[in-house]
C-alpha cells in the first residue's frame, strides 16, 4: 500500500481540523436533541463536500482505506435492512423518510474516522468524552444531593430566554422518579449515555491516575448510574466494570472492589426511596405469575410477545422501520389491559435483535450479523497497539449492543446517532496512525 504523501497530510490536517470539535460538539449537544441532529446533519454534509472537492482534484483521500471500507460496510449493515424493508413496510412514508435520512449517517462515519486519524486528533476526542461524562456525572451527583440539575437549570434558562417556553411541564418534572441530570425530566437517557460512555472515564482515570483514579471514578460513576434509575443502564455498567476492572485491578483486587460496592450499594440504597422503588419493581421478576415479571420489566414481556409476533407475521423483511407502532394493534398479546407503561401504544422492541427482526425481518439480522462480522474481523486482525487504542470505543460499542440486555430503539435518532458514533470511534481508532508514521490513503 501507498505511504500517505507529507503534502496530503499537511493539507488534511488543515482541511479537517474542525472534526474533533464537531464530534465533541455533536455530543455534548446531546441534551439538545434538535440542535444535535443539527450539527450531526451539518457536519456530514461538510465531510461530504470537502471529500468530494479532494476527490475531484486527484488528491488522495484523507482516510485510512481499511477505515474508509470498513466504514462502509458498518454503514451497509445498518442501513441496507432500512432499505429491504421499506418498499411494503406498514408506514411506507416513514420508512421511506427514515431511508433517506440515514443516508447522512456514512459521512457522519467518514468524518468521525477523519477526526481520530491522528495521534492529536484521537487524544482531542477521547479527553473530551471522558470530560464530558466526568461533568455529566459531577451534574447528576449535585442533583441527587440539592435536587437540582445545575447543567439542566442552565440549559433550561437559555432555552427560556431564546424561545420563551420551558423543556419540561410541571407533570412531566413532578412523574419523574429518578436522577435526570443534565438530559431533564422529560429526556430520562442519564444512565444510558453515562453507562455507553464510561469506558472513556475510565480509561483516561486510569491512565492518569493508576488503580486509584479508576476506582475513585468507578465508584462516582457508579452511583451516578444507579441513581439515574435504568436497569438496563445497571447491566451495562457492570459488564464494563467487569471487563476493565479485570485489566486494571486483577481477579482478586477485582473481588474485593465487588464486595466494597455492595457495602456501597447497601447504603444507597438505604438513603434512596427512589432505587429502592426500582428494586423492589425489579424483584417482581421473582413471582411466579407472568404478570411480575411484565411489571418487573415495565411491560416488556408483553412488547417483546407482540414483537415476536410481528416477526412470524412479516419473518422476511419485517414491518417496516419505526413501523413497530402501526403493527402494535394487531399484535398486542393483551389489549383489553392497560400496559404496564402507562398507555398508548408500543413504540419500539426495546431489545436489539428483536427490533431488527420485527421490523427488518431476517434480512435485516443477518446484515447486522454480518456488520458484527466486520468488527469482529477487524479487531482480530489488527495489531496489538491498534486493539490498545481502540478498546475504550470497542467496548462502548459491545455494551451499548449487547443482545441480552434492554434497547432503546437503534433506528431511532438518538439511538442511531449514539450508535454511530461509536462505530465511527472504533474504526477511527483502530485505524489511525501514529504521529511520525505514514498512513494509508483510501
Amino acid at each position: 500500500m501507498p505511504n500517505w504523501p507529507a503534502e496530503h497530510e499537511a493539507a488534511r490536517a488543515g482541511a479537517f481540523a474542525w472534526t474533533p470539535a464537531w464530534v465533541l460538539a455533536f455530543v455534548a449537544l446531546w441534551p439538545w436533541p434538535g440542535p444535535a441532529e443539527g450539527v450531526l446533519g451539518l457536519g456530514a454534509l461538510a465531510v461530504l463536500v470537502q471529500l468530494a472537492s479532494w476527490a475531484g482534484t486527484g488528491r488522495a483521500l484523507p482516510l485510512d482505506r481499511g477505515a474508509f471500507w470498513l466504514a462502509t460496510g458498518v454503514f451497509a449493515a445498518y442501513w441496507l435492512p432500512e432499505l429491504v424493508s421499506a418498499p411494503d413496510a406498514l408506514d411506507r412514508g416513514r420508512a421511506w423518510k427514515e431511508v433517506v435520512a440515514d443516508l447522512r449517517y456514512l459521512p457522519f462515519l467518514w468524518g468521525v474516522a477523519i477526526a481520530l486519524h491522528g495521534a492529536r486528533g484521537r487524544a482531542l476526542v477521547f479527553s473530551g468524552l471522558a470530560l464530558l461524562v466526568a461533568a455529566w456525572m459531577l451534574d447528576a451527583l449535585l442533583q441527587a444531593l440539592s435536587g437540582t440539575s445545575p447543567l439542566f437549570w442552565s440549559l433550561d434558562m437559555l432555552r427560556r430566554m431564546a424561545t420563551g417556553s420551558e423543556s419540561c411541564s410541571a407533570a412531566e418534572v413532578l412523574a419523574v422518579d429518578r436522577l435526570s441530570g443534565v438530559f431533564g425530566p422529560c429526556n430520562l437517557k442519564l444512565g444510558l449515555v453515562l453507562a455507553s460512555l464510561s469506558p472513556f472515564l475510565l480509561d483516561a482515570a486510569w491512565r492518569r491516575g493508576g488503580r486509584i483514579g479508576w476506582g475513585v471514578a468507578a465508584v462516582a460513576l457508579g452511583a451516578a448510574i444507579l441513581l439515574g434509575g435504568a436497569r438496563a443502564a445497571w447491566l451495562g455498567y457492570a459488564l464494563v466494570l467487569a471487563f476493565t476492572g479485570w485489566r486494571v485491578l486483577g481477579a482478586r483486587h477485582l473481588l474485593a472492589f465487588a464486595a466494597a460496592g455492595v457495602v456501597a450499594l447497601g447504603v444507597l440504597y438505604i438513603a434512596s426511596p427512589q432505587l429502592q422503588q426500582r428494586v423492589a419493581r425489579t424483584a417482581l421478576a421473582f413471582e411466579a405469575a407472568g404478570e411480575g415479571v411484565d411489571g418487573a420489566l415495565s411491560g416488556r414481556a408483553r412488547i417483546w410477545q407482540g414483537a415476536t409476533c410481528m416477526v412470524g407475521a412479516h419473518p422476511v423483511n419485517g414491518v417496516g422501520v419505526r413501523g413497530f407502532r402501526e403493527a402494535w394493534p394487531q399484535c398486542d398479546p393483551a389489549p383489553a389491559q392497560a400496559p404496564a407503561w402507562g398507555g398508548g401504544e408500543a413504540f419500539h422492541a426495546h431489545q436489539l435483535v428483536l427490533e431488527v427482526l420485527s421490523e427488518t425481518g431476517a434480512v435485516g439480522l443477518l446484515l447486522w450479523l454480518a456488520g458484527a462480522w466486520l468488527v469482529w474481523r477487524s479487531w482480530r486482525g489488527a495489531p496489538a497497539v491498534t486493539r490498545e487504542r481502540a478498546r475504550p470505543a470497542l467496548l462502548a460499542l459491545a455494551v451499548t449492543a449487547f443482545p441480552l440486555n434492554t434497547h432503546l430503539a437503534f433506528y431511532s435518532t438518538f439511538w442511531g446517532g449514539l450508535a454511530m458514533l461509536l462505530c465511527g470511534l472504533y474504526i477511527g481508532a483502530l485505524h489511525g496512525r501514529e504521529d511520525g508514521r505514514a498512513g494509508t490513503s483510501a
